[in-house]
Protein backbone atom coordinates (compact mmCIF):
# COMPACT_ATOMS: atom_id res chain seq x y z
CA UNK A 1 0.00 0.00 0.00
CA UNK A 2 1.32 3.44 -0.95
CA UNK A 3 4.38 1.71 -2.37
CA UNK A 4 5.45 4.19 -5.07
CA UNK A 5 7.35 7.33 -4.14
CA UNK A 6 9.83 9.63 -5.86
CA UNK A 7 13.51 8.92 -5.36
CA UNK A 8 13.98 12.23 -3.62
CA UNK A 9 11.37 14.32 -1.84
CA UNK A 10 10.72 17.90 -2.86
CA UNK A 11 11.41 20.21 0.10
CA UNK A 12 8.66 22.74 -0.70
CA UNK A 13 6.04 20.05 -1.35
CA UNK A 14 7.04 18.23 1.83
CA UNK A 15 6.64 21.49 3.76
CA UNK A 16 3.16 22.03 2.27
CA UNK A 17 2.07 18.46 3.03
CA UNK A 18 3.50 18.53 6.56
CA UNK A 19 2.09 21.96 7.38
CA UNK A 20 -1.43 21.17 6.18
CA UNK A 21 -1.46 17.79 7.92
CA UNK A 22 -0.20 19.16 11.23
CA UNK A 23 -2.69 22.03 11.02
CA UNK A 24 -5.64 19.61 10.66
CA UNK A 25 -4.42 17.30 13.42
CA UNK A 26 -3.69 20.12 15.88
CA UNK A 27 -6.88 22.01 15.04
CA UNK A 28 -9.08 19.09 16.02
CA UNK A 29 -7.80 19.22 19.59
CA UNK A 30 -9.98 22.23 20.42
CA UNK A 31 -12.21 22.90 17.38
CA UNK A 32 -15.06 20.91 18.91
CA UNK A 33 -15.28 22.93 22.14
CA UNK A 34 -17.42 25.79 20.83
CA UNK A 35 -19.66 23.28 19.02
CA UNK A 36 -20.64 21.34 22.16
CA UNK A 37 -23.99 23.12 22.80
CA UNK A 38 -25.09 22.49 19.22
CA UNK A 39 -23.98 18.84 19.42
CA UNK A 40 -25.85 18.41 22.69
CA UNK A 41 -29.06 19.73 21.16
CA UNK A 42 -28.70 17.76 17.93
CA UNK A 43 -27.76 14.37 19.41
CA UNK A 44 -29.49 14.75 22.82
CA UNK A 45 -26.29 14.06 24.75
CA UNK A 46 -25.75 14.23 28.50
CA UNK A 47 -22.81 15.98 30.19
CA UNK A 48 -20.59 12.89 30.37
CA UNK A 49 -21.08 12.17 26.67
CA UNK A 50 -20.19 15.77 25.85
CA UNK A 51 -17.01 15.47 27.90
CA UNK A 52 -15.98 12.32 26.06
CA UNK A 53 -16.63 13.99 22.72
CA UNK A 54 -13.57 16.10 23.57
CA UNK A 55 -11.61 13.53 25.55
CA UNK A 56 -11.88 10.58 23.13
CA UNK A 57 -9.73 12.45 20.60
CA UNK A 58 -7.20 13.58 23.22
CA UNK A 59 -6.93 10.11 24.76
CA UNK A 60 -6.30 8.32 21.46
CA UNK A 61 -3.93 11.05 20.30
CA UNK A 62 -1.77 10.87 23.44
CA UNK A 63 -1.84 7.09 23.79
CA UNK A 64 -0.76 6.19 20.25
CA UNK A 65 1.77 8.94 19.46
CA UNK A 66 4.82 6.86 20.39
CA UNK A 67 3.48 3.80 18.61
CA UNK A 68 2.81 5.84 15.45
CA UNK A 69 6.34 7.19 15.41
CA UNK A 70 7.84 3.73 15.98
CA UNK A 71 5.72 2.24 13.19
CA UNK A 72 7.03 4.93 10.84
CA UNK A 73 10.62 3.99 11.64
CA UNK A 74 9.87 0.31 11.10
CA UNK A 75 7.52 0.26 8.08
CA UNK A 76 8.38 3.55 6.37
CA UNK A 77 7.55 7.09 7.43
CA UNK A 78 5.88 8.06 4.17
CA UNK A 79 3.77 4.90 4.11
CA UNK A 80 2.60 5.23 7.71
CA UNK A 81 1.99 8.98 7.28
CA UNK A 82 -0.34 8.32 4.34
CA UNK A 83 -2.12 5.50 6.18
CA UNK A 84 -2.61 7.75 9.23
CA UNK A 85 -3.89 10.57 7.02
CA UNK A 86 -6.38 8.21 5.36
CA UNK A 87 -7.66 7.05 8.78
CA UNK A 88 -7.96 10.65 10.02
CA UNK A 89 -9.85 11.82 6.92
CA UNK A 90 -12.26 8.86 6.96
CA UNK A 91 -12.90 9.29 10.70
CA UNK A 92 -13.63 13.00 10.14
CA UNK A 93 -16.41 11.99 7.74
CA UNK A 94 -17.58 9.47 10.36
CA UNK A 95 -17.83 12.25 12.96
CA UNK A 96 -19.93 14.37 10.60
CA UNK A 97 -22.25 11.46 9.82
CA UNK A 98 -22.66 10.35 13.46
CA UNK A 99 -26.29 9.89 14.45
CA UNK A 100 -25.76 9.19 18.16
CA UNK A 101 -23.37 10.24 20.93
CA UNK A 102 -21.74 6.79 20.92
CA UNK A 103 -21.04 6.94 17.19
CA UNK A 104 -19.53 10.42 17.53
CA UNK A 105 -17.31 9.42 20.46
CA UNK A 106 -16.09 6.30 18.62
CA UNK A 107 -15.33 8.31 15.46
CA UNK A 108 -13.47 10.92 17.51
CA UNK A 109 -11.30 8.17 19.03
CA UNK A 110 -10.43 6.82 15.56
CA UNK A 111 -9.73 10.37 14.40
CA UNK A 112 -7.29 10.80 17.29
CA UNK A 113 -5.61 7.50 16.38
CA UNK A 114 -5.03 8.71 12.82
CA UNK A 115 -3.71 12.05 14.06
CA UNK A 116 -1.30 10.24 16.41
CA UNK A 117 0.33 8.59 13.39
CA UNK A 118 0.37 11.74 11.27
CA UNK A 119 1.58 14.32 13.80
CA UNK A 120 5.08 13.05 14.71
CA UNK A 121 5.85 11.91 11.17
CA UNK A 122 5.22 15.40 9.73
CA UNK A 123 8.26 16.66 11.64
CA UNK A 124 10.44 13.69 10.70
CA UNK A 125 9.56 13.89 7.01
CA UNK A 126 10.19 17.64 6.98
CA UNK A 127 13.58 17.28 8.69
CA UNK A 128 14.59 14.61 6.16
CA UNK A 129 13.56 16.66 3.11
CA UNK A 130 14.87 20.13 4.01
CA UNK A 131 18.56 21.00 4.01
CA UNK A 132 20.11 22.03 7.30
CA UNK A 133 20.64 25.56 5.99
CA UNK A 134 16.90 26.09 5.38
CA UNK A 135 15.58 23.88 8.19
CA UNK A 136 15.06 26.75 10.64
CA UNK A 137 12.76 28.59 8.24
CA UNK A 138 10.82 25.41 7.39
CA UNK A 139 10.38 24.53 11.06
CA UNK A 140 9.30 28.12 11.67
CA UNK A 141 6.42 27.66 9.22
CA UNK A 142 5.62 24.24 10.71
CA UNK A 143 5.66 25.66 14.24
CA UNK A 144 3.55 28.67 13.29
CA UNK A 145 0.81 26.52 11.80
CA UNK A 146 0.93 24.02 14.67
CA UNK A 147 0.54 26.73 17.28
CA UNK A 148 -2.00 28.64 15.22
CA UNK A 149 -4.17 25.55 14.75
CA UNK A 150 -4.35 24.90 18.49
CA UNK A 151 -5.32 28.49 19.24
CA UNK A 152 -7.69 28.80 16.27
CA UNK A 153 -9.79 25.83 17.34
CA UNK A 154 -12.41 27.89 19.22
CA UNK A 155 -12.56 30.50 16.43
CA UNK A 156 -13.01 27.99 13.61
CA UNK A 157 -15.49 25.93 15.60
CA UNK A 158 -17.53 28.99 16.56
CA UNK A 159 -17.59 30.39 13.03
CA UNK A 160 -18.61 27.11 11.38
CA UNK A 161 -21.30 26.30 13.97
CA UNK A 162 -22.75 29.79 13.86
CA UNK A 163 -22.76 30.15 10.07
CA UNK A 164 -23.37 26.55 8.90
CA UNK A 165 -23.76 23.61 11.33
CA UNK A 166 -21.68 21.60 13.77
CA UNK A 167 -21.17 18.72 11.30
CA UNK A 168 -19.06 20.98 9.10
CA UNK A 169 -16.29 21.31 11.68
CA UNK A 170 -15.54 17.71 10.63
CA UNK A 171 -16.57 17.83 6.96
CA UNK A 172 -13.99 20.57 6.29
CA UNK A 173 -11.20 18.05 6.97
CA UNK A 174 -12.30 15.74 4.16
CA UNK A 175 -11.40 17.74 1.01
CA UNK A 176 -8.20 19.00 2.65
CA UNK A 177 -7.25 15.48 3.72
CA UNK A 178 -7.85 14.09 0.23
CA UNK A 179 -5.78 16.89 -1.36
CA UNK A 180 -2.89 16.35 1.07
CA UNK A 181 -3.07 12.59 0.49
CA UNK A 182 -2.78 13.00 -3.29
CA UNK A 183 0.09 15.48 -2.96
CA UNK A 184 1.84 13.15 -0.51
CA UNK A 185 1.49 10.18 -2.88
CA UNK A 186 3.06 12.27 -5.63
CA UNK A 187 5.81 14.16 -3.80
CA UNK A 188 6.86 12.54 -0.51
CA UNK A 189 9.98 10.39 -0.47
CA UNK A 190 10.14 7.25 1.63
CA UNK A 191 12.51 6.94 4.57
CA UNK A 192 12.88 4.54 7.43
CA UNK A 193 15.34 3.62 10.13
CA UNK A 194 17.63 0.91 8.70
CA UNK A 195 17.19 -2.36 10.58
CA UNK A 196 14.44 -0.92 12.76
CA UNK A 197 12.20 -3.40 14.57
CA UNK A 198 8.83 -2.66 16.11
CA UNK A 199 9.07 -2.90 19.88
CA UNK A 200 5.68 -4.55 20.42
CA UNK A 201 5.97 -5.13 24.21
CA UNK A 202 7.16 -1.55 24.70
CA UNK A 203 4.37 -0.20 22.48
CA UNK A 204 1.71 -2.11 24.43
CA UNK A 205 3.10 -1.11 27.84
CA UNK A 206 3.46 2.60 27.04
CA UNK A 207 0.07 2.75 25.29
CA UNK A 208 -1.80 1.09 28.18
CA UNK A 209 0.20 3.07 30.75
CA UNK A 210 -0.60 6.39 29.13
CA UNK A 211 -4.21 5.29 28.69
CA UNK A 212 -4.45 4.78 32.45
CA UNK A 213 -2.82 8.11 33.32
CA UNK A 214 -4.73 10.14 30.73
CA UNK A 215 -8.04 8.46 31.61
CA UNK A 216 -7.44 9.40 35.26
CA UNK A 217 -6.62 13.01 34.37
CA UNK A 218 -9.67 13.56 32.18
CA UNK A 219 -11.94 11.92 34.79
CA UNK A 220 -10.98 14.28 37.62
CA UNK A 221 -13.48 16.98 36.65
CA UNK A 222 -16.48 14.70 37.26
CA UNK A 223 -15.11 12.31 39.88
CA UNK A 224 -12.46 14.30 41.79
CA UNK A 225 -8.83 13.45 42.41
CA UNK A 226 -9.58 11.10 45.34
CA UNK A 227 -12.21 8.88 43.68
CA UNK A 228 -11.51 5.17 43.34
CA UNK A 229 -11.81 5.32 39.55
CA UNK A 230 -9.26 8.12 39.23
CA UNK A 231 -6.78 6.71 41.76
CA UNK A 232 -7.10 3.16 40.44
CA UNK A 233 -6.57 4.25 36.86
CA UNK A 234 -3.68 6.53 37.82
CA UNK A 235 -1.91 3.85 39.86
CA UNK A 236 -2.38 1.24 37.13
CA UNK A 237 -1.07 3.66 34.52
CA UNK A 238 2.00 4.55 36.59
CA UNK A 239 2.77 0.86 37.25
CA UNK A 240 2.58 0.11 33.53
CA UNK A 241 4.79 3.09 32.69
CA UNK A 242 7.37 1.90 35.24
CA UNK A 243 7.21 -1.54 33.61
CA UNK A 244 7.73 0.19 30.24
CA UNK A 245 10.87 1.95 31.51
CA UNK A 246 12.24 -1.31 32.94
CA UNK A 247 11.53 -3.11 29.66
CA UNK A 248 13.15 -0.36 27.58
CA UNK A 249 16.32 -0.60 29.69
CA UNK A 250 16.78 -4.22 28.63
CA UNK A 251 14.97 -4.43 25.27
CA UNK A 252 17.19 -5.35 22.28
CA UNK A 253 15.50 -2.70 20.11
CA UNK A 254 13.75 -0.18 22.43
CA UNK A 255 11.19 2.22 20.94
CA UNK A 256 12.35 4.94 23.35
CA UNK A 257 15.96 4.40 24.50
CA UNK A 258 16.17 5.55 28.10
CA UNK A 259 19.71 6.79 27.50
CA UNK A 260 18.21 9.72 25.57
CA UNK A 261 16.98 11.18 28.84
CA UNK A 262 20.55 11.28 30.10
CA UNK A 263 20.89 14.12 27.60
CA UNK A 264 19.82 17.17 29.61
CA UNK A 265 18.81 19.05 26.46
CA UNK A 266 16.45 16.23 25.39
CA UNK A 267 14.91 16.02 28.86
CA UNK A 268 14.53 19.81 29.10
CA UNK A 269 12.82 20.06 25.70
CA UNK A 270 10.21 17.47 26.64
CA UNK A 271 9.52 18.84 30.13
CA UNK A 272 9.12 22.39 28.82
CA UNK A 273 6.81 21.18 26.03
CA UNK A 274 4.58 19.51 28.60
CA UNK A 275 4.49 22.61 30.82
CA UNK A 276 3.81 25.04 27.96
CA UNK A 277 0.90 22.96 26.65
CA UNK A 278 -0.47 22.54 30.18
CA UNK A 279 -0.56 26.31 30.62
CA UNK A 280 -1.94 27.04 27.16
CA UNK A 281 -4.61 24.32 26.85
CA UNK A 282 -5.90 24.83 30.36
CA UNK A 283 -6.37 28.57 29.93
CA UNK A 284 -7.87 28.41 26.43
CA UNK A 285 -10.42 25.88 27.69
CA UNK A 286 -11.58 28.24 30.46
CA UNK A 287 -11.07 31.59 28.74
CA UNK A 288 -13.31 30.79 25.77
CA UNK A 289 -16.07 29.83 28.23
CA UNK A 290 -15.53 33.08 30.14
CA UNK A 291 -15.94 35.14 26.98
CA UNK A 292 -19.14 33.33 25.97
CA UNK A 293 -20.87 32.45 29.24
CA UNK A 294 -19.90 35.49 31.34
CA UNK A 295 -19.21 38.28 28.86
CA UNK A 296 -22.07 37.22 26.56
CA UNK A 297 -20.19 36.93 23.27
CA UNK A 298 -21.31 34.46 20.62
CA UNK A 299 -18.85 31.68 19.70
CA UNK A 300 -17.71 33.62 16.64
CA UNK A 301 -17.38 36.90 18.55
CA UNK A 302 -15.28 35.18 21.22
CA UNK A 303 -13.08 33.62 18.56
CA UNK A 304 -12.51 36.96 16.85
CA UNK A 305 -11.44 38.52 20.16
CA UNK A 306 -8.99 35.66 20.67
CA UNK A 307 -7.21 36.72 17.46
CA UNK A 308 -5.11 39.09 19.56
CA UNK A 309 -3.52 35.87 20.84
CA UNK A 310 -3.87 33.56 17.84
CA UNK A 311 -2.49 35.91 15.18
CA UNK A 312 0.80 36.45 16.99
CA UNK A 313 2.38 33.01 16.30
CA UNK A 314 1.95 33.58 12.55
CA UNK A 315 3.91 36.84 12.79
CA UNK A 316 6.49 35.74 15.35
CA UNK A 317 7.32 32.09 14.57
CA UNK A 318 8.98 32.68 11.15
CA UNK A 319 11.10 35.42 12.75
CA UNK A 320 12.09 33.15 15.63
CA UNK A 321 14.56 31.34 13.37
CA UNK A 322 16.45 34.61 12.87
CA UNK A 323 16.45 35.26 16.61
CA UNK A 324 17.88 31.80 17.29
CA UNK A 325 20.77 32.63 14.97
CA UNK A 326 21.60 35.46 17.37
CA UNK A 327 21.06 34.03 20.86
CA UNK A 328 20.34 30.34 20.25
CA UNK A 329 17.33 28.05 20.61
CA UNK A 330 17.70 27.54 24.35
CA UNK A 331 17.32 31.21 25.25
CA UNK A 332 14.57 31.83 22.68
CA UNK A 333 12.49 28.97 24.13
CA UNK A 334 13.05 30.28 27.67
CA UNK A 335 12.00 33.76 26.53
CA UNK A 336 8.82 32.34 24.99
CA UNK A 337 7.91 30.54 28.23
CA UNK A 338 8.63 33.69 30.23
CA UNK A 339 6.35 35.72 27.95
CA UNK A 340 3.62 33.08 28.42
CA UNK A 341 3.99 33.20 32.21
CA UNK A 342 3.74 36.99 32.28
CA UNK A 343 0.76 36.90 29.88
CA UNK A 344 -1.21 34.47 32.02
CA UNK A 345 -0.32 36.43 35.13
CA UNK A 346 -1.60 39.60 33.45
CA UNK A 347 -4.89 37.94 32.52
CA UNK A 348 -5.28 36.62 36.07
CA UNK A 349 -4.68 40.08 37.53
CA UNK A 350 -7.18 41.94 35.31
CA UNK A 351 -9.98 39.38 35.14
CA UNK A 352 -13.25 40.55 36.71
CA UNK A 353 -16.90 39.99 35.83
CA UNK A 354 -17.00 43.19 33.77
CA UNK A 355 -13.40 43.25 32.53
CA UNK A 356 -13.06 45.41 29.42
CA UNK A 357 -11.60 43.63 26.40
CA UNK A 358 -8.96 46.36 26.07
CA UNK A 359 -7.59 45.31 29.47
CA UNK A 360 -7.20 41.73 28.25
CA UNK A 361 -5.43 42.60 24.99
CA UNK A 362 -1.87 43.03 26.42
CA UNK A 363 -2.03 39.59 28.00
CA UNK A 364 -3.47 37.98 24.86
CA UNK A 365 -0.85 39.58 22.60
CA UNK A 366 2.02 38.65 24.90
CA UNK A 367 0.72 35.08 25.14
CA UNK A 368 0.71 34.80 21.34
CA UNK A 369 4.26 36.15 21.17
CA UNK A 370 5.32 33.52 23.70
CA UNK A 371 3.82 30.74 21.57
CA UNK A 372 5.51 32.06 18.45
CA UNK A 373 8.91 32.07 20.16
CA UNK A 374 8.36 28.58 21.57
CA UNK A 375 7.16 26.21 18.85
CA UNK A 376 9.79 26.18 16.11
CA UNK A 377 12.93 26.47 18.31
CA UNK A 378 11.63 23.66 20.53
CA UNK A 379 10.98 21.42 17.54
CA UNK A 380 14.46 22.14 16.19
CA UNK A 381 16.09 21.37 19.54
CA UNK A 382 14.17 18.09 19.84
CA UNK A 383 15.51 16.93 16.47
CA UNK A 384 19.07 18.28 16.77
CA UNK A 385 20.04 16.77 20.13
CA UNK A 386 19.62 13.15 18.95
CA UNK A 387 21.21 11.05 16.23
CA UNK A 388 19.55 11.30 12.79
CA UNK A 389 18.35 7.67 13.00
CA UNK A 390 16.52 8.51 16.27
CA UNK A 391 14.73 11.64 15.06
CA UNK A 392 11.47 9.73 14.62
CA UNK A 393 11.67 8.60 18.25
CA UNK A 394 12.48 12.14 19.38
CA UNK A 395 9.56 13.58 17.42
CA UNK A 396 7.12 11.04 18.85
CA UNK A 397 8.34 11.62 22.40
CA UNK A 398 8.11 15.41 22.08
CA UNK A 399 4.58 15.31 20.70
CA UNK A 400 3.53 12.83 23.39
CA UNK A 401 4.78 15.11 26.14
CA UNK A 402 2.97 18.06 24.53
CA UNK A 403 -0.32 16.18 24.32
CA UNK A 404 -0.05 14.86 27.87
CA UNK A 405 0.67 18.42 28.96
CA UNK A 406 -2.56 19.57 27.33
CA UNK A 407 -4.58 16.89 29.13
CA UNK A 408 -2.81 17.69 32.40
CA UNK A 409 -3.44 21.42 32.01
CA UNK A 410 -7.16 21.07 31.32
CA UNK A 411 -7.56 18.61 34.21
CA UNK A 412 -5.55 20.58 36.78
CA UNK A 413 -6.80 24.06 35.87
CA UNK A 414 -10.41 22.85 35.71
CA UNK A 415 -9.99 21.15 39.08
CA UNK A 416 -8.66 24.42 40.54
CA UNK A 417 -11.52 26.28 38.88
CA UNK A 418 -14.22 24.03 40.38
CA UNK A 419 -12.62 24.04 43.84
CA UNK A 420 -12.65 27.86 44.00
CA UNK A 421 -15.70 28.72 41.90
CA UNK A 422 -18.27 27.34 39.51
CA UNK A 423 -20.95 28.13 36.93
CA UNK A 424 -23.81 29.33 39.14
CA UNK A 425 -23.04 33.06 38.97
CA UNK A 426 -20.65 35.26 36.98
CA UNK A 427 -18.71 36.12 40.13
CA UNK A 428 -18.37 32.46 41.01
CA UNK A 429 -16.94 31.78 37.55
CA UNK A 430 -14.38 34.56 37.99
CA UNK A 431 -13.51 33.29 41.48
CA UNK A 432 -12.52 29.99 39.86
CA UNK A 433 -10.87 31.40 36.73
CA UNK A 434 -8.41 33.73 38.47
CA UNK A 435 -6.54 31.09 40.55
CA UNK A 436 -6.62 28.72 37.56
CA UNK A 437 -4.94 31.38 35.41
CA UNK A 438 -2.29 31.93 38.10
CA UNK A 439 -1.67 28.17 38.11
CA UNK A 440 -1.18 28.28 34.33
CA UNK A 441 1.33 31.10 34.79
CA UNK A 442 3.10 28.88 37.31
CA UNK A 443 3.33 26.04 34.77
CA UNK A 444 4.96 28.36 32.23
CA UNK A 445 7.36 29.78 34.85
CA UNK A 446 8.47 26.26 35.77
CA UNK A 447 9.08 25.72 32.06
CA UNK A 448 11.54 28.64 32.04
CA UNK A 449 13.54 27.01 34.85
CA UNK A 450 13.43 23.62 33.13
CA UNK A 451 14.75 25.02 29.85
CA UNK A 452 17.58 26.86 31.58
CA UNK A 453 18.81 23.49 32.90
CA UNK A 454 19.61 22.48 29.32
CA UNK A 455 23.34 22.70 28.65
CA UNK A 456 24.66 25.44 26.42
CA UNK A 457 27.23 23.05 24.99
CA UNK A 458 26.52 19.41 24.10
CA UNK A 459 28.42 16.70 22.28
CA UNK A 460 27.88 15.98 18.61
CA UNK A 461 25.26 13.21 18.35
CA UNK A 462 26.88 9.95 17.19
CA UNK A 463 25.92 6.28 17.21
CA UNK A 464 25.86 4.71 20.64
CA UNK A 465 29.20 3.20 21.54
CA UNK A 466 31.06 4.81 18.65
CA UNK A 467 34.27 6.63 19.36
CA UNK A 468 34.47 10.31 18.43
CA UNK A 469 36.10 11.02 15.12
CA UNK A 470 39.64 12.47 15.22
CA UNK A 471 39.52 16.20 15.64
CA UNK A 472 35.85 16.20 16.74
CA UNK A 473 35.02 19.15 18.98
CA UNK A 474 32.09 19.72 21.24
CA UNK A 475 29.57 22.09 19.71
CA UNK A 476 26.53 23.96 20.87
CA UNK A 477 23.17 22.59 19.70
CA UNK A 478 21.14 25.20 21.50
CA UNK A 479 23.15 28.38 20.96
CA UNK A 480 24.10 30.12 17.78
CA UNK A 481 27.43 29.44 16.04
CA UNK A 482 28.19 33.15 16.19
CA UNK A 483 28.06 33.05 20.01
CA UNK A 484 30.21 29.93 20.08
CA UNK A 485 32.91 31.59 17.99
CA UNK A 486 32.80 34.70 20.17
CA UNK A 487 33.60 32.55 23.23
CA UNK A 488 36.50 30.78 21.50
Amino acid sequence: MFGWSPSRGNALSTLVVSALAVFMAALDNLVVITALPAIQKSLDTDLQELEWTVNAYTLAFAVFLMGGSAAGDRFGRRRMFLIGLTVFTAASAGCALAGSPGELIAARAVQGFGAAIVMPLTLTLLTEAVSERRRGIALGVWGALSGLAVALGPLVGGAVVEKISWEWIFWVNVPIGVAVLLLGLWQLAESKQPGARLDLPGTVLVSLGMLGVVFALVSTTDDGWTSGKVLGSLIAGIVLLVAFVLWELRAPAPMLPMRLFANRAFSAVNVTSMLMFAAMFGLVFLLTQFMQNIQGFSPLEAGVRMLAWTAMPVLVAPLASFLTAWIGNRLVVALGLLAEAVALGWLASVTEVHTAYADQVPGLVLGGIGLGLFFAPTAEMAMNVVEPREQGIASGANNTFRELGGVLGVAVLTSIFTSHGGYLTPQQFVDGLVPAAWAGAGFAALGVLAMLTAPRRTKEPRPAGAAPAPGTREHDTSEAPELQRSRS
